[in-house]
């Protein structure tokens, strides 16, 4: 699960089912709508609480919280859930995880929220670059165009040589390369284990994993944190169920635009909550971004993969 990471975001292994759905596409891009709020509102209560509690610690209770809708799965189909024999590739697949929900965490602690967002729409765009080099996957030139252009929309935000960049923002970037590689395991994982299987572990394993690091941060919550972080953890699993049931609904190229509204939603909630106004060069960069990371997936769709491996933000 991404903050985007996982959040983040995370249907992260749709079905193994031909790329073709079946479903209701308003409810599809209903369903996707609230997701991008639900997603919003837990970036904007990590950087509401990180003024009292560590983002590591965060993260360690965003999993806690979070395995609820796991539980579920579990007991539905019992300890055969859990029969696999990549137990290694689960492990790897949870570092990469671990990786990009901590940085994007404490980017989210010191960094405007909407740079964050918008920066974190580069995810499907590392994701591809890694198809490449990893899984030997073909890419024509007009997806490297595509991440170009991305790149182009990274700089137009960043505007290196003309500002400061910030830790924050090269956190936000390592997050995506790091949720990225954890796609490229849970797209080798996809050709033999079910995607219940694959999500089970991760909730399971995220716990220990982001145990380990909040130890040396730990404070216990007080009060009204402890309501903020069961928010955290339920908004980042309500907002994963509905992207996923979103893309049964419909066509990855029919819900997935709607995935800018993210950067609406944290725009808005970051004024009314703390002052900040998302600058041109937020705005005008996510959007290339974000339209080279839509032409992507358009791609990705119209070879008719028969694994669907949703490209989404570490959220």
């Amino acid at each position: 699960m991404t903050g985007q990471p996982p959040g983040t975001a995370l249907q992260e292994a749709a079905p193994a089912s031909p790329a073709a759905t079946v479903g209701n596409p308003l409810h599809g891009v209903g369903l996707m709508l609230g997701s991008t709020l639900l997603f919003a509102a837990m970036h904007a209560s990590i950087r509401h609480l990180s003024a009292d509690l560590h983002p590591f610690e965060m993260a360690f209770f965003r999993n806690v919280f979070g395995l609820l809708f796991v539980v579920p799965w579990i007991v539905r189909y019992g300890l055969v859930l859990l029969r696999t024999e990549r137990i290694g590739l689960h492990l790897v697949r949870t570092a990469f995880n671990l990786m990009a929900m901590l940085s994007f965490f404490y980017a989210l602690s010191i960094t405007p929220l909407s740079e964050v967002t918008a920066l974190g729409f580069t995810a499907p765009i590392f994701t591809t670059v890694l198809a490449v080099l990893v899984l030997r996957e073909v890419v024509g030139p007009r997806r490297w165009a595509a991440i170009a252009i991305g790149f182009v929309g990274t700089l137009i935000i960043l505007r290196p040589g003309f500002h400061e960049v910030g830790a924050g923002q090269l956190l936000t970037l390592f997050s995506s390369l790091a949720w990225a590689c954890a796609l490229m395991a849970i797209k080798t994982l996809s050709r033999t284990e079910s995607s219940v299987t694959i999500i089970a572990y991760m909730g399971l394993l995220m716990i220990p994993a982001s145990l380990v690091p909040a130890v040396f941060v730990w404070q216990w919550p007080v009060g009204a944190q402890w309501w903020w972080l069961v928010a955290i953890g339920l908004l980042g699993g309500a907002g994963q169920l509905c992207m996923t049931e979103a893309l049964k609904q419909a066509d990855t190229s029919v819900v997935m635009p709607i995935d800018f509204c993210k950067l609406i939603w944290v725009a808005v909630i970051a004024y009314l909550a703390f002052g900040e106004i998302p600058g041109l060069y937020t705005w005008l960069g996510g959007a290339v971004i974000f339209s080279s990371t839509m032409y992507i997936a358009y791609r990705e769709q119209s070879r008719a993969r028969p694994v669907r491996t949703p490209l989404q933000t570490p959220g």
